[in-house]
């Protein structure tokens, strides 16, 4: 079993290699030794607003996009939000101003799932862009994380499609994938099927390195790793922004 799972989630990963702009993503899993639950979250661009972007660590460990350089900045509506916030041991990761949604709600004693009800794709024709979030909660013994894609039906504004993916237990030394757009393309194909298995290891520097590697070089443009330490809450955050 170990053995198949390994080679199944080596195989997305070289997907990943091999796809020139899957948009934003989110990873997340468990570490080989069982003892850290880990988000990933990377963005890419192809223009060059999108590609005007850095993660800025604030002290109390949420992470926020910034113009790298502001006088280039034109359009912040959808490029310039809190990918990573926390509040009472909830770690939620995204790809828009959903996280402030979901950060609310929780606060006010909410469900990750209640507060995406409220919201729906990007408004951005004729991609409509999917909003991806996950949650870790350590205080919800039901689950071990939770991944959601909002989507609209074939680049239409038809439908919201809602998918959300409950994982009752993490697996040791992996995690689940999802982003936003199946490829390039023109509009971009939003994702498509389950989340995919994907390899995770037990050092965040090791993390980073992996899948800032099989990102495209000419369309990444920065990453994040968050460990959280199941038995103490404690966590480790680690940024990476392209030069």
């Amino acid at each position: 079993m170990t053995t198949r799972r390994a080679v199944q989630a080596d195989q997305y990963l070289n997907t990943l290699q091999n796809n020139a702009y899957p948009g934003r993503g989110i990873v997340i899993g468990l570490t080989p030794d069982g003892l850290r639950l880990v988000q990933v979250y990377w963005i890419m661009g192809r223009s060059e607003n999108s590609r005007n972007r850095v993660f800025i660590q604030e002290e109390n460990g949420f992470v926020r996009t910034e113009a790298k350089d502001p006088a280039k900045l034109t359009d912040p509506s959808l490029i310039i939000y809190y990918p990573v916030r926390h509040v009472n041991g909830a770690h939620i990761v995204t790809n828009g101003d959903q996280t402030d949604t979901i950060y609310e709600a929780l606060q006010a004693g909410g469900s990750f799932e209640a507060a995406l009800a409220a919201r729906t794709y990007e408004p951005d024709a004729p991609n409509f862009t999917p909003r991806i979030s996950g949650l870790v909660d350590l205080k919800d013994g039901q689950f071990a994380y939770k991944l959601s894609i909002l989507k609209s039906s074939g680049n239409t504004e038809d439908q919201t499609l809602r998918h959300t993916y409950t994982y009752e237990k993490a697996l040791p030394g992996f995690g689940h994938c999802i982003h936003t757009y199946q490829g390039d393309g023109n509009p971009l194909p939003s994702f498509q099927g389950e989340p995919a298995l994907v390899p995770l290891m037990n050092d965040i520097q090791s993390i980073a390195d992996t899948y800032w590697k099989v990102l495209n070089e000419e369309n990444k443009i920065s990453l994040l790793v968050k460990t959280i330490e199941i038995e103490s809450g404690e966590t480790e955050l680690l940024v990476v922004n392209k030069e």
